[in-house]
């Protein structure tokens, strides 16, 4: 290396050097007044608790009791607000814009000054003086960081880009806007965008605030009425843009969206735990954040049913079905009513009873009827007695200890788990699934419940059906407590002397702890525990992977969002749905009549070129016009196929057993030991949900840097590098067929390997 070199790259170090002198100046002005405002928030907080202070006892006067309102919302709001400050202390300050102040202004005149500058960050923090020392990126003020572009610079003459390590400025990278810097303004690093890229990815998702592009930042920013669909291939940021969009709507609408909720809607655990971070990390700690597995309180599914189960459960057909089974009798309940009244002897037989539970559930949810039920029952009673006074016959009906006890074993409170249940007696489910069901969907279905009632765990297309039935039949009617005598209380007040350990009274269902001592020993009770309420409503529905929701799933979505706007995210080339016309009528019906628009994403940012290159010619052969966007970035590495001559472990009840299957594992393990040392972040190594378990023991390698899962559980995510194993199986044993095979071959940013067997 010559002399001229050296001294060229210390010029370049002393330069970069400077730059960093100059944000690190803005950057700890802000800090220090971040902790002033911190400060003053903790002291408004203090200042609230002493309000409403009173030392006297008995009733409040209205003045006190207007301090303790006054003293509430100040509490509030101060301790919000240092929260904020406090949470958002990493990475506070990302932006910086230089614009030329000349080329804003609108009265024709230039001046003095043809310079500004604005620093962007996750929130707004001003001075003493109330001058902005960065402002919100959500604020129309931000807009130009995220909407510049050499053709269209909206003003921008650079725009910065920085990292910070905490409170620390590390690096900055510039974007020059203008063909022509000014001779004062230095330009830094290849561009943010391409640094971005290239870092390695976490076990959950970054934001991309200070990456946001153009295209991007339309879809985020567009109106909140009616429908916004976000479409484009893998890697095309539409999940990142959808979550930013949820953070920019509570802040350009806060008390429409925060009093009414914003529920993010994700197809399974590990994809919701992927993404739990990025709207903290923006600010927002309001949203609700669900798997399709548990929107239904009380109820938690991860299991995923087969196949062809799933889609007789998802269909628009099972609302048929749920319909009748709504209606049936109690299995095992009375068959008629049999007492003495007010000396007469009465009987209501099967057919009446029949009658008028169908009478009944014509009007009325079946869980709020029975008062109606006691008042026909009655009715059906007193016709069969004559010179009787009906006041008093009635009374002497309505509390007759036969009677009540007939209630509730033929028309008891029902939960809709309970009735969902039902459908393991193949006698019920034939009955209801009648012209409606084929004979081999309803042995699907049957051997599906079955399964649930035998594991004690609810399958995901389950829960869509329970909401369902809940909807149907209403919410179980609590019964208010007897009083406890006195003696009852003098003996249960002493709880620790029976080794019981008080609850605590606010504990709901998906509180309890959930280890082994509140495990039941029967799958029964276990698919039981808790209580279903009724679902939220909620201003906004964002719904990721939408082309995989079954047309059960939509309905269950849109009880939630029967006032709701609605962010939809989806590529129909990675559907597991089979039915896309079905499941369009369901989700138009959910939407409503609301305004539509639409955004299409044709940028991969995640895959290399060579990744998304050998997915892409794999989706081709089979979906011919699926969206295939343009992959920017190349490693040079091309993806490597790996082929194991043994037997498929498929072919075995047990892939653990199946002949030859640990040089399976030995050749993953080889593959996995090979990206740990050519990528430094995650690693997944994706492979039907049946070589799990084979293969689950690759997760210890490299720490935690190693995740084992299957192609479901994979959506959503992205990983550093990917060992793909058996795509032909992927292919046979998935509901997405290629489709799903495109989705685990679409989930590596550098290094992608492929084991076939």
């Amino acid at each position: 290396m010559t002399s001229s070199t050296h001294a060229e790259e210390r010029a370049a170090h002393d330069v970069v050097s400077a730059e960093l002198r100059v944000e690190q100046e803005h950057v700890d002005l802000v800090y220090a007044e971040l902790d002033n405002a911190s400060r003053r928030a903790t002291q408004v907080e203090r200042d609230g608790l002493a309000r409403g202070r009173t030392s006297r006892s008995g009733d409040l006067r209205d003045e006190e009791l207007t301090g303790l309102f006054e003293r509430d919302a100040l509490v509030y709001h101060a301790a919000r607000r240092r929260h904020s400050l406090d949470t958002q202390y990493e990475g506070l300050v990302f932006g910086r814009l230089d614009l030329d102040a000349s080329a804003l202004r609108h009265d024709g005149r230039d001046g003095e000054d043809h310079r500004e500058v604005r620093y962007i960050g996750r929130l707004g923090v001003r001075n003493a003086e109330y001058e902005p020392l960065v402002i919100d990126w959500r604020a129309p003020a931000a807009s130009p960081f995220y909407r510049a572009t050499p053709t269209d610079p909206h003003g921008v003459i650079r725009r910065r880009v920085l990292q910070c390590r905490g409170s620390r400025v590390v690096g900055v990278e510039d974007d020059l806007m203008v063909a022509e810097p000014p001779a004062d303004l230095v330009v830094v690093g290849d561009g943010a965008l391409l640094a971005a890229l290239t870092r390695s990815r976490g076990p959950q998702m970054r934001d991309i605030v200070a990456t946001i592009q153009q295209h991007q930042d339309e879809a985020i920013r567009a109106p909140a009425q009616g429908v916004t669909e976000i479409t484009g291939g893998p890697g095309t940021g539409k999940t990142v843009v959808a979550l930013h969009r949820a953070a920019y709507l509570l802040y350009a609408d806060r008390r429409r969206y925060e009093t009414g909720g914003i529920l993010v809607v994700g197809p399974s655990a590990s994809y919701t735990a992927y993404i739990e971070r990025v709207l903290p990390s923006l600010g927002e700690e309001t949203v609700t954040l669900r798997s399709l597995g548990d929107l239904v309180d009380a109820v938690t599914a991860t299991r995923t049913d087969p196949p062809e189960a799933a889609a007789v459960k998802g269909s628009a057909r099972m609302r048929r079905v749920l319909s009748r089974l709504a209606r049936e009798a109690v299995p095992d309940g009375p068959s008629d009513l049999r007492v003495f009244v007010a000396g007469h002897a009465v009987r209501v037989d099967a057919t009446t009873l029949d009658a008028i539970r169908a009478r009944v559930l014509r009007q009325h949810q079946r869980n709020l009827a029975t008062g109606t039920v006691l008042e026909e029952l009655a009715e059906a009673a007193y016709r069969q007695v004559d010179g009787v006074d009906r006041a008093s016959f009635r009374r002497a009906f309505d509390t007759h200890d036969t009677v009540r006890t007939f209630l509730e074993e033929w028309w008891p409170q029902l939960d809709p788990r309970t009735v969902l249940l039902w459908l393991g007696d193949e006698d019920v489910a034939t009955r209801v699934a009648a012209g409606v069901l084929t004979a081999s969907e309803v042995r699907e279905l049957v051997d599906s419940v079955r399964t649930a009632a035998a594991t004690g765990q609810w399958s995901v297309a389950d829960v869509a059906l329970i909401d369902d039935l809940t909807a149907r039949i209403g919410q179980v009617v609590e019964q208010p407590r007897e009083e406890r005598g006195f003696y009852e209380i003098e003996t249960l007040d002493d709880l620790d002397a029976f080794g019981v350990t008080e609850l605590h009274p606010s504990l709901t269902a998906r509180e309890l702890p959930t280890g082994p001592e509140h495990t039941s020993a029967d799958p029964r009770d276990r698919l039981l525990l808790g209580s279903v309420g009724r679902p939220a409503s909620y201003a906004h529905v964002l719904v990721d992977e939408a082309q995989d929701l079954s047309p059960m799933q939509w309905r269950m979505l849109g009880r939630r969002g029967r006032s709701a706007s609605w962010t939809v995210v989806g590529d129909a080339a990675q559907s597991s749905w089979p039915d896309a016309v079905e499941a369009l009528s369901a989700r138009e019906e959910a939407f409503g009549p609301a305004e539509r628009r639409s955004f299409h994403m044709t940028t991969n940012y995640r895959n290399a070129r060579e990744v998304f290159d050998y997915a892409a010619e794999v989706i081709r052969a089979h979906v011919p016009d699926a969206d295939i966007p343009l992959a920017v970035r190349e490693t040079g590495v091309p993806v490597r196929v790996r082929s194991v001559p043994v037997p498929t472990a498929r072919q075995y009840d047990d892939p653990a057993s199946a002949p030859r299957w640990s040089t399976v594992v030995a050749i993953v393990a080889e593959s996995v030991d090979d990206l740990l040392d050519e990528v430094e972040g995650s690693i997944a190594v994706i492979c039907p949900a049946e070589h799990v378990p084979p293969l689950l023991q690759l997760s210890s390698l490299g720490g935690d840097r190693v995740t084992v899962l299957d192609p479901l559980s994979a959506k959503g995510l992205e990983f550093d590098a990917t060992v793909v194993v058996d795509p032909a199986a992927v292919v046979s044993a998935t509901a997405g067929g290629v489709r799903s095979l495109y989705v685990a071959l679409t989930r590596a940013a550098h290094r992608m390997t492929v084991v076939t067997l």
